[in-house]
């Protein structure tokens, strides 16, 4: 497999486990065809065309030096100046896989979060409620990461003539239904329920090996869940504070999320909402595990590294 190939994997796998189904996410993209379509020629010169055929666009493929066929990766979920230095040193390297966005990703993240209207719907928000709280976040996450220096790592790798790219969306896609499955499969009544199911998945146990594993943020283990809603594994980055009570609203007892600021904590406490924090690291490191499996049935040697706890499924 080559570069592209290997990116290609990742969002058709990031497509097949979207909350929006496939179909949903083709009429995401014929609506962005659309707009694009209806830009003026002096427009168009600035939109990203990549936009069209990818409906994650905080994932991309920043260098290729070299287009060959890729036989060693070195992957993390945060890759940085240290570990491209690293790839270098230890030579042989191929591509660098990250997980969290750098470069236009990162310019990106905000669009993905158009995600979290759906997922919202999918638990019984309804959509017009689901959108206009979801919309005043993206804009306040566009102007927090508008003046970030997005291209230090990938103008390095670029220096040092190395493959590099990334799966944020595509990989926490994965994550999120593999979880959603699990639930499913389980049907916990209590909260300490869903924290045995995540004591038998593999990235969550290495997670509370090293002290940071699966918490009961709000509620107690003796709570009943309720209905559970995965409203905070996907979708670019935690979403409005103001979910909590349309998700109250819509009959959600327990949310299960990667990670959750105060003033979000607060809201959930305010309306009665159970939450389990999964754990970031643990749970990125999950789907980019499932991703990572793919790649390495085709023959190609994983090298993990910042911050990944790699575990093979086959």
């Amino acid at each position: 497999m080559k570069v592209k190939e290997i990116f290609d994997l990742a969002i058709k796998m990031g497509m097949e486990t979207d909350f929006r189904g496939k179909e949903g996410v083709e009429k995401y993209l014929k609506k962005r065809k659309e707009k694009y379509e209806s830009l003026s020629e002096d427009k168009k010169e600035f939109f990203d065309k990549d936009a069209l055929v990818n409906p994650y666009m905080d994932s991309s493929i920043y260098n290729i030096a070299e287009d060959k066929e890729i036989k060693k990766v070195l992957a993390g979920i945060d890759i940085e100046g240290e570990e491209l230095l690293l790839a270098d040193k230890l030579g042989g390297i191929d591509l660098v896989i990250e997980h969290h966005p750098e470069g236009k990703s990162l310019a990106w993240l905000s669009d993905v979060m158009n995600l979290q209207i759906d997922v919202l719907n999918y638990y019984g928000v309804p959509i017009n409620q689901a959108e206009s709280v979801t919309k005043e976040r993206i804009s306040e996450v566009a102007r927090s990461i508008n003046g970030a220096n997005h291209n230090r790592p990938v103008d390095m790798a670029r220096l040092l003539k190395l493959n590099f790219m990334n799966a944020h969306t595509p990989c926490d896609n994965l994550a999120a239904y593999f979880l959603k499955r699990e639930i499913e499969k389980n049907r916990p009544e209590y909260i300490e329920d869903i924290i045995k199911i995540f004591e038998n998945i593999s990235e969550y146990r290495e997670s509370m090996k090293l002290g940071v594993g699966p918490k009961v943020l709000v509620g107690g283990e003796g709570n009943r869940c309720g209905k559970i809603a995965l409203t905070e594994l996907t979708g670019g980055t935690e979403g409005s504070e103001k979910i909590y009570e349309k998700l109250a609203q819509a009959g959600v007892g327990t949310i299960i999320g990667m990670h959750m600021s105060e003033k979000n904590k607060k809201e959930a406490e305010a309306n009665n909402i159970n939450v389990i924090i999964a754990g970031h690291i643990s749970s990125d490191s999950l789907g980019m595990n499932l991703f990572l499996d793919e790649l390495e049935k085709k023959g190609i040697e994983i090298i993990p590294c910042g911050g990944l706890i790699r575990v093979k499924r086959f």
